[in-house]
């Protein structure tokens, strides 16, 4: 029995929108290294779950021979699936189809998905490469641009948000992604600028690289534009399944937990050796925080800008959290601009999205110095302090070693409303390090004395006993118990689950003022 028409030209019609912008297109992404829109969206999505909408969608441009040229799509691959057999809607620009540019139906296209995932409580997946607004479009372009921005405005908090550059991101096409929670990018194919290589050079007479200008490493260590960069788009799709499986679907959701195969109750001594027997000596926070989280595993974000500090997600007893730590390798783990932007949105992303914060402390202090002054440290500092005080889910801390003056108040102190301080016996809570606190109080006495070294090296040891041990803040209830290091993962473990419930008042307001 024959086939119906209406199947025959159901088949045609699909065959032509998987097509695209046509072999021959097909073949030169290929060649760039790079996937097709549906092919990306096969290997991030679960087999067999992608939805498409508005597969026949054309644009309507009847000028600059735009005509006679109407492909099936317009340009964006478009609707729904699953990621670890939960829901997620999708959205995946096909620069074989007038270079991925953005006209009134793509937009329309990408609008749509993004209501969708609104009213399901979804997370979206932006897949982006693209050479920005199509010109032949004009305004409508813009105004396409702008309703997709309002909505990654909307949606920020409620349900969350992924951007991956798999291609160019050039012009307005940027801003949608800078204004979701993260940012992944692929080294060698992936940049994101506003003005171009070629704007750039007609306006300064500056001559640079498309990868110099606004490549993955760029974005990934100088701007803090993306969160994450890695070699090929198997990994990055890899990597978007491995983020997704840390955050609920939205706002009103608990983060999902998976069981554990590491003991709660594992304790390890080796962490009693950890710290430098010199207090002023680098260590790794982040092989801290390996030791304590569940198997060992901590997905750093952002790990190659303002490394001084380190945040990313790990699990304890299986359930998310969100780490924060300075980083003694870098800087001393002192607080400059860029680490506190940092730090700042990430507690916010992990606040709207109900994954508790736990925060390593080993700060000396905010970066000193006349560009830090200049360049705004005040203003930059305050944010974490506003992120801090912010934040309702469960905050538990830990001080491992030096916990110096505003620093210390900035990173989760017990004012700053974190529920849950600890403390290993080798910290050190105070307005300043002993050295400088003795330089300062002890200033005649340093004059007077015959061996000044002497002197102070006495000071220094006596402030340290009486001021900046962690059982001075104990016996106020600054600190909630000082611990042996070894037994940190069950301390922690056990903090969270008696935060589960936590519930905590803020005054009713529009928003807050961050000091942006």
């Amino acid at each position: 029995m024959s086939e119906p028409e209406w199947l025959l030209r159901l088949k045609k019609m699909d065959e032509q929108a998987e097509l695209g912008g046509g072999r021959e297109r097909i073949e030169a992404q290929h060649k760039r290294g790079k996937l097709t829109a549906r092919e990306r969206l096969r290997r991030l999505l679960d087999p067999d779950t992608f939805q498409e909408l508005d597969k026949f969608v054309t644009h309507r441009v009847t000028e600059f021979g735009m005509e006679k040229n109407t492909p099936l799509g317009d340009g964006v691959v478009t609707g729904f699936g699953k990621v670890n057999g939960r829901l997620v809607y999708v959205f995946s620009q096909d620069f074989t189809v007038f270079g991925g540019s953005l006209g009134e139906a793509f937009g329309k296209k990408v609008t749509k998905v993004m209501d969708l995932a609104m009213k399901a409580g979804a997370p979206i997946v932006g897949l982006n490469d693209s050479g920005g607004a199509r010109i032949q479009e004009g305004v409508v372009s813009l105004a396409a641009y702008s309703e997709i921005f309002f909505r990654n405005t909307i949606a920020s908090g409620v349900i969350p948000q992924i951007s991956v550059i798999l291609g160019p991101s050039a012009g307005g096409a940027v801003y949608s992604p800078a204004l979701t929670d993260l940012v992944l990018m692929v080294k060698g194919t992936s940049n994101m600028f506003i003005t171009g290589p070629d704007v750039v050079k007609a306006a300064l007479g500056q001559v640079v690289e498309p990868q110099e200008l606004g490549g993955a490493e760029i974005h990934a260590s100088r701007s803090g534009v993306a969160h994450f960069v890695v070699d090929t788009e198997d990994e990055v799709f890899l990597m978007v399944r491995q983020l997704l499986a840390f955050f609920p679907q939205n706002n009103a959701e608990p983060a999902p937990r998976v069981k554990p195969r590491d003991e709660p109750g594992r304790e390890d001594p080796s962490l009693r050796e950890v710290l430098p027997t010199d207090i002023n000596a680098a260590y790794d926070m982040r092989e801290v925080v390996r030791r304590v989280v569940d198997d060992g595993a901590y997905l750093e974000v952002h790990a190659a800008w303002a490394p001084n500090i380190t945040v990313g997600f790990a699990r304890l007893d299986g359930y998310p959290v969100g780490i924060v730590g300075n980083q003694p390798e870098h800087l001393s783990g002192a607080i400059d601009i860029d680490s506190a932007d940092k730090a700042a949105r990430f507690v916010r992303m992990c606040d709207a999205f109900n994954i508790p914060i736990v925060t390593f402390v080993d700060v000396p202090g905010y970066m000193p110095g006349v560009d830090q002054e200049h360049g705004g440290i005040i203003r930059h500092g305050s944010k974490m302090l506003f992120a801090y005080c912010e934040a309702t889910v469960p905050k538990v801390t830990l001080i491992t070693r030096k916990a110096y003056g505003g620093a210390y108040c900035a990173m989760g102190s017990k004012y700053s409303r974190a529920d849950l301080n600890y403390a290993w016996p080798t910290a050190e809570i105070a307005v300043m390090g002993p050295e400088g606190a003795v330089n300062i109080i002890f200033t005649k006495e340093l004059q007077r004395s015959q061996d000044g070294a002497q002197e102070r090296a006495r000071l220094i040891g006596e402030y340290r006993e009486k001021f900046a041990n962690p059982y001075v803040a104990a016996s106020r209830g600054i600190i909630d118990a000082v611990i042996d290091p070894a037994v940190t993962r069950p301390t922690l473990i056990a903090a969270l689950a008696s935060l589960r419930d936590k519930t905590e008042f803020r005054p009713s307001k529009k928003h807050g003022n961050i000091p942006l």
